[in-house]
């Protein structure tokens, strides 16, 4: 339930609206806009079902909201949520670009990677030090010194660092070393580790799942929201459907849907949503053109030789090439990159 106030409702008024609710054995999200507060109920649906606050002083109306998930919707949160990571803000009117190899290879690999980027206007440098792979018998990641090494070159180039937890008992680890926590497909419904990101202080970057529905995608955002982190950024990376041309089939009219559900951010990841470097350049602009907030790009300086993902990554020359077309697209969209 959502409790709309009137545009004349007093601070007394919510208040007194909140504790109704709190006494009632329920939890309250107050959404403060520019002319109504909204009051968003949680807890028991028998215990919504009975209460009454229509009457109370300052109240608007109140409306039933049916979908499970509550915290992600946009009917509770009405204004886009901004994230803000060390001054970079991800869901504003910049767009940020998260870039980078797939794996973490050496200092050297990852040193040249970043400057490039870097250069070429990314925020965030990319790279997995774990590395979930179908095959056990693929490069699974450096692990740790991966992850010493990954922070290292982000550092020394000024870039902040975007990369997947694999396991909930590497969160204090991963947390130590990245800026933002990524919570990749084959994890998006791992509860466990969905409810210890509700608890860690870190903004986190949840990728859709392999063949996830856009409301199990929420709902799996809805898991971290309710553990008490409300930094959740969505990440469209392509579903497995009948297509075998390409890796993925990315479904681009999740960013509209997003967009219309939810209030908080979403990226868009052309590499993985493909498979093709070819490709990935018209998706991007593509992505943008459709509201995305952002995007995460696999960039290699020598992907012929890359131990993971190289048949989609770009060279440095192509990804500075594709900034430049999502600098004019983004104008258009009434954005800045």
């Amino acid at each position: 339930m959502i409790i709309v106030m009137k545009p004349t409702a007093t601070q007394e008024n919510i208040n007194n609206v909140v504790r109704k609710i709190e006494n009632a054995g329920l939890r309250t999200h107050l959404s403060t806009g520019e002319e109504v507060t909204i009051v968003g109920v949680i807890g028991d649906k028998k215990l919504i079902a009975n209460l009454e606050v229509n009457m109370l002083e300052g109240v608007d109306k109140s409306v039933r909201i049916t979908e499970k998930y509550k915290l992600v919707s946009r009917d509770f949160h009405p204004a886009d949520t901004i994230i803000d990571v060390d001054g970079i803000k991800i869901g504003g009117e910049e767009l940020v670009v998260m870039a980078g190899p797939c794996a973490v290879e050496s200092l050297d690999q990852l040193l040249e990677a970043a400057t490039l980027v870097k250069k070429s206007g990314a925020k965030f440098l990319r790279g997995g030090a774990y590395k979930p792979r179908t095959s056990p018998y693929d490069f699974q990641g450096l692990e740790e010194k991966g992850l010493k090494i990954l922070r290292q070159a982000a550092d020394e180039v000024g870039l902040k660092v975007v990369t997947e937890i694999v396991d909930k008992d590497d969160i204090p680890r991963m947390e130590e070393y990245s800026d933002i926590l990524q919570v990749g497909a084959r994890n998006m419904q791992n509860f466990q580790m969905l409810k210890a990101l509700g608890r860690s202080k870190k903004p986190i970057l949840l990728k859709r799942g392999l063949s996830a529905t856009i409301s199990e995608w929420l709902n799996a955002a809805e898991y971290i929201m309710a553990g008490g982190n409300e930094q959740v950024i969505f990440c469209e990376r392509g579903i497995r459907t009948y297509e075998t041309f390409t890796r993925n089939t990315l479904d681009l009219s999740a960013v509209a849907a997003i967009k219309e559900l939810s209030h908080l951010p979403i990226i868009v990841d052309p590499s993985h949503g493909t498979g093709r470097w070819q490709m990935v350049q018209p998706m991007a602009r593509a992505a943008i053109a459709a509201g995305a907030d952002g995007l995460i790009i696999e960039v290699h300086p020598h992907p012929e030789v890359a131990l993971s993902d190289g048949n989609q990554s770009l060279k440095p020359k192509n990804f500075d090439r594709l900034m430049k077309d999502l600098e004019a697209i983004a104008k258009i969209m009434g954005r800045t990159l």
